[in-house]
């Protein structure tokens, strides 16, 4: 763990996490890749995509819809959201691996935080949680398609703390890009940056280490 500040007493006020989904919660680049392959395989585009491709973070970063007008063009947006809400993505399962420490940390801090999941996912993620049993972990899950704007607007991240009944300064937002660093700026909610892929004053190597760095290690629940 990592703390670029001095740690300070308005950490001991933090009761909510938020957390990310793609590369915080999971391993989720092969499922991400996977998924905009078999979308672009229907419409049959010429577009070959790889973790090479300049699209490729793109994929793992933003809203599907930001991808489907990178990836298909404007005008093919909405029959992308389609298909995807439609087809069966039950194969994605197999590709997607939980980041280490989950769900184990989720449970150490069942009861003592309010926890939310803010994502650019769509509302799937909720099926993703259940099949890796963290759904139950979560008071309140925020998807790209409960607002208007997704991340890096704060929309989602101001969303998920008012579900909370929680304040900005009461919460912490655990991220791995910097769309999600920008939100939590815009929100006022302080970031946690996840094995130190955007620049923080605050970064946790692995999710047990954020037990640690609220003092919840050895807490009594």
């Amino acid at each position: 763990m990592v703390l670029l500040a001095p740690r300070n007493a308005t950490m001991t006020e933090i009761r909510g996490i938020i957390y990310d989904c793609d590369g915080v919660l999971f391993d989720s680049r092969r499922a991400n890749l996977a998924f905009y392959r078999h979308v672009l395989d229907h419409f049959d585009s010429p577009l070959s995509l790889t973790e090479n491709s300049p699209e490729a973070d793109l994929c793992h970063t933003h809203a599907s819809t930001v991808v489907f007008e990178v990836l298909l063009g404007e005008a093919r947006v909405a029959e992308a959201q389609a298909f995807a809400a439609s087809a069966d993505l039950r194969f994605l399962l197999d590709l997607m691996t939980p980041e280490e420490g989950m769900p184990g940390v989720l449970e150490s801090l069942a009861g003592r935080m309010e926890l939310a999941l803010a994502t650019n996912r769509g509302h799937s993620v909720r099926d993703l949680l259940a099949h890796f049993r963290m759904l139950p972990h979560f008071h309140t899950i925020v998807t790209s398609q409960d607002v208007h704007r997704p991340k890096p607007s704060p929309d989602m991240l101001l969303l998920a703390v008012e579900k909370l009944g929680l304040s900005p300064g009461e919460v912490l937002f655990v991220g791995d890009s910097d769309l999600d660093r920008q939100a939590a700026f815009h929100a006022g909610v302080r970031f946690v940056a996840y094995k130190g892929l955007v620049e923080s004053d605050l970064v946790i190597q692995d999710h047990m280490e954020l037990l640690t760095l609220l003092d919840l290690s050895s807490r009594e629940v």
